[in-house]
């Protein structure tokens, strides 16, 4: 199974920062904060989960192909980096949640 950026922001009530493609579709989460660990591993399609909301950021999001971040704990996205992300159509949601709380949430939405 799997929702839209748009129907996950909805759903659990998360704020868009910046809605590149909204209607892309979620079908995993990855969580973490190690930019080169990400970027070798996150999939295509995923949401991933971060308190990194700088502009190396979107470069790795843009890399691995991901349908958003989520910026986890109410983390900042830095100017920099949200006009890179609207540039780029990167979504960006934030949420004041920690990530395990927000995979777990999203993992029952995806019938995981």
């Amino acid at each position: 199974m799997s929702l839209t950026v748009q129907e996950f922001a909805e759903k659990l009530n998360l704020k868009i920062l910046v809605g590149g493609e909204t209607d892309r579709e979620i079908t995993g989460c990855y969580i973490g904060d190690l930019l080169s660990w990400v970027m070798g591993r996150a999939q295509e399609d995923c949401a991933w989960l971060t308190v990194m909301g700088n502009i190396n950021s979107i470069a790795v999001a843009t890399l691995a192909d991901v349908s958003c971040i989520v910026l986890t704990e109410s983390a900042a996205l830095d100017a920099d980096a949200k006009s890179k992300a609207e540039i780029h159509g990167v979504n960006i949601l934030t949420t004041g949640e920690n990530s395990y709380q927000l995979a777990v949430k999203l993992s029952r939405l995806l019938g995981d």
